[in-house]
């Protein structure tokens, strides 16, 4: 029997930290980590094998240490989630793009042939073309990302956590969890924070203000519109925004690329039933609303205007 005290004590669900972790083929690694080592102490034991003739052991040991140690680093080491091979390239490809891209899709032309050459040295090398962000879009606002596969975004309310009580915080928890086994496929969430411009609202109180049945409306209407012009004057008044964004993998070669677009949009639509009981409303973007989210992903600074789902200040 729990004691009336056990009602306020804590509770603990467990959701899984990382669902997609590659499994484990060989004891603990993986089969992307055997494969490098593998690799690595056959190259070992080849430069081994050439250079025994004219080398002693001891010393080829002592070369070989340091590698094998970076070698090993590279296989087995993480940052930030990610293996240190990949982040390695990552770094290496992220070096090599240009730092300067516009939105040129027929390409950058070159400088005129009447600029002096001290100028064009100075200026750098030209920008590169920004890709696309997207292949394309379809009405119910599935985005093509090509080889990516297709993604279809949704909007989340958020959920007051700390007024809740314990009890109820664990059943809040616990959906989360059950959201979170139940996911087939990549899954991301998106808090984004952005600016909203109240003038568009201030201006409708005005407009509205005149025709409301009693002047004590009116004169409030008015005073509220002014309040709203004047709250963001002291500082950037931001917004927040949480967005759901459901992932289906490239269809295999033979197989129909339209397959993807609706099991995203199953997907969401699993998303909002499983959310619901966290009273989370789960609401898919159709393909004006996921336009206006990528063109506030490339243009953070874009106001947007008032609106959102949100009952408080945790999600």
């Amino acid at each position: 029997m729990n004691s009336p005290d056990d009602a306020d004590a804590p509770y603990a669900t467990r959701i899984p930290a990382d669902i997609s972790r590659p499994d484990q083929l060989l004891g603990p690694f993986t089969a992307r980590q055997t494969a490098v080592l593998a690799v690595a102490a056959l190259v070992l034991y080849g430069g081994w094998w050439a250079a025994r003739p004219v080398m002693a052991p001891l010393t080829y040991l002592v070369l070989v240490v340091p590698v094998a140690g970076a070698v090993a680093a590279l296989a087995l080491g993480r940052r930030e989630g990610i293996g240190l091979d990949r982040f390695l390239l990552a770094a290496l490809s992220h070096a090599r793009t240009s730092k300067r891209r516009v939105h040129a899709p027929e390409g950058v032309p070159p400088l005129p042939t009447a600029v002096p050459a001290h100028w064009a040295r100075a200026a750098g090398p030209p920008p590169a073309p920004m890709p696309a962000l997207y292949d394309g879009m379809t009405p119910e606002g599935v985005l093509d990302l090509g080889e990516d596969g297709k993604t279809a975004v949704a909007t989340c309310s958020t959920v007051n956590f700390e007024l809740r009580s314990a009890a109820e915080q664990q059943a809040l928890s616990a959906s989360c969890a059950r959201w979170l086994n139940s996911l087939t496929g990549p899954t991301q969430v998106l808090v984004r924070c952005h600016r909203i411009d109240l003038a568009p609202l201030a201006d409708a109180l005005q407009l509205g203000a005149a025709g409301l049945p009693h002047p004590a409306l009116e004169r409030a209407a008015r005073a509220h519109a002014d309040f709203l012009a004047e709250l963001p004057m002291g500082d950037n008044l931001l917004g927040r925004q949480v967005l759901l964004a459901a992932r289906e993998e490239a269809p295999a070669r033979g197989m129909r690329r339209s397959t993807g677009e609706g099991r995203a949009l199953q997907r969401l639509d699993e998303a909002a039933r499983a959310l619901a009981s966290a009273e989370i409303a789960v609401t898919p973007l159709d393909a004006e609303q996921s336009t206006d989210v990528m063109r506030a992903a490339c243009n953070p600074d874009f106001p947007a205007g008032p609106g959102g789902p949100s009952e408080g200040d945790s999600a």
